[in-house]
This record gives structure tokens, C-alpha cells and sequence, in this order.
């Protein structure tokens, strides 16, 4: 068939036309699908690790946390608070763990084979936990030998409450508690709630319930100091995102946002 010249013009003009959208569309589905496929490669390459913490760490390295994720976008942390004693217990049983931070030396050493090189990254003290405004005008720790007060400890195998027997004993203060909780949270808790009058806690446990509970110093003579060590977890299988949220905690931004928080550095100056 053939056009008049006009009409073969108008003819090629519409055929160029079409050409050109069909090669935008497809671009654009091409450029689409580049987009949706860099996405989910960026999805794919997200690392998740668990860092099992210490009760008397929530607050901190819930923080510390936040700040490791935003600088570090492909490693999500997801966090078991409990007490070091529990969280000890799940490592040794296989639980799924990528790294571990103790309040205290002993329950690291307990899982020593499970476990890479340990740091110590913070130290702590403790102090005696009474409600607001120390109704029971509460001055040291002879006081907890009263009769008269609901005291509340940690159990003995939970660090706290092993420092809360060791200060006990070295002031020769007898106490009955009327409860041993789990974790020194349990025993922040039962004070805020008044269900207990006074306990032992870490200072920084005062600090982190905001007003809930109050401080009675424990002087320097008959303190103690609660030692914290981290490790990465030898099963994991993100050694080096585990690696890097532990080197994260030693180094100074981890170190800042600890003592912000009231924790000492591993070494008291």
C-alpha cells in the first residue's frame, strides 16, 4: 500500500513516536527493577547479632546500642537483659548468643570455653536503695539489721547479690531479707513499689529508675567494686559484627555514653 508523501510523513513521525515510548518504558522498568533488586541486596546483607547484657545494663547499652546501629546501618543488635547468672546458663546451653557482657568476672569465667578474649569495660559501685525521700530515715548499712524494715537483696548467685553478702559481712551487719530477687532490677522494683524499704543496689541502678527510689552512700570502706567484662560469643556466626559492637563498647564512644550514664572506667583513676 501506498501513502501519499504527507501522509507518509505523518506515518513515520507516529512510528518514531511509539518507538520512543516503548524505549521509556522499558528504561524506566529497567531502572525500577535495578532499584528493587539494590534493595534487596541492601535487605540481604543486614547483619542481626544478640548481645546478651546484664540486667544492671539496660538503660546504657540500650544507648550505646542506638548509636552503634546508626553509624553502623547493616548490623541490627538485638538485646537479652537478664541476670548474668541466667544469661551464663543460656550460653552454656546453646542459646543463640553473639555476645555476652557480665556484671561480674565470675559468671564470664563460667562459660570461659564458649567464649573469645574478655575486656573489662566498666566498673561500678553500689549504694543502699530506699523509697523517696528515705521515709524510714535510713543513715548506712547498720540500719538493714532493723527489725523493723522490709529489706530487699539480690539472690546470692545473682552479682548484685553477691556484692550486697560481701559488703554485709565486711560491715558484720546480719540482715534478714524478705525477699532475693533475680535480678537487682527485681530488687529496684520492690523498693519503687514499696514493697520493700530498703535494698543494695548499684549506684547506677539510683540514677537509671529516675526519682523512683533514692540513695543512701555506702562509704568507700565498705564498698566493693562490681567489675564488667564483654566477650564475643566463639559460635557466632557473625564474628565480625560481634567483634566490631564489642570494640564499639571499649573504645570512647561506648566509654562516653557509660559514664554519662555513671558507670567508672575499667580502671578508677
Amino acid at each position: 500500500m501506498t501513502f501519499p508523501r504527507p501522509r507518509r510523513a505523518r506515518f513515520a513521525a507516529l512510528l518514531v513516536c511509539v518507538m520512543t515510548l516503548s524505549w521509556l518504558v522499558a528504561g524506566c522498568g529497567a531502572a525500577e527493577k535495578s532499584a528493587d533488586t539494590a534493595a534487596s541486596s541492601s535487605a540481604a546483607t543486614t547483619t542481626k547479632i544478640t548481645v546478651f547484657a546484664a540486667a544492671s545494663l539496660t538503660e546504657v547499652f540500650t544507648e550505646i546500642g542506638t548509636e552503634f546501629m546508626a553509624a553502623n546501618p547493616t548490623i541490627e543488635v538485638v538485646f537479652n537483659f537478664a541476670g548474668s547468672q541466667d544469661l551464663a546458663m543460656q550460653i552454656e546451653q546453646g542459646a543463640p548468643a553473639d555476645v555476652f557482657a557480665s556484671a561480674d568476672v565470675r559468671n564470664m569465667e563460667r562459660v570461659a570455653k564458649f567464649v573469645g578474649a574478655q575486656k573489662v569495660f566498666a566498673q561500678n559501685k553500689l549504694a543502699i536503695a530506699v523509697a523517696p525521700d528515705n521515709p524510714q530515715e535510713i543513715s548506712g548499712l547498720s540500719d538493714l539489721a532493723r527489725t523493723d524494715l522490709k529489706v530487699v537483696l539480690a539472690a546470692p548467685e545473682v552479682p548484685a547479690g553477691k556484692y550486697a553478702a560481701e559488703i554485709l559481712a565486711g560491715a558484720g551487719v546480719t540482715v534478714k531479707p524478705v525477699s532475693l530477687e533475680n535480678t537487682v532490677k527485681g530488687v529496684v522494683t520492690k523498693i519503687s513499689l514499696g514493697e520493700g524499704d530498703a535494698g543494695i543496689v548499684y549506684v547506677t541502678d539510683v540514677s537509671a529508675a529516675d526519682g523512683a527510689i533514692d540513695e543512701v552512700d555506702i562509704p568507700e570502706a565498705q564498698n566493693v567494686t562490681a567489675t564488667y567484662p564483654i566477650a564475643s560469643v566463639t559460635s557466632s556466626e557473625h564474628a565480625d559484627a560481634a567483634q566490631a559492637f564489642v570494640d564499639w563498647v571499649l573504645a570512647d564512644k561506648g566509654q562516653q555514653v557509660l559514664q554519662k550514664f555513671g558507670f567508672l572506667p575499667p580502671a578508677t583513676r
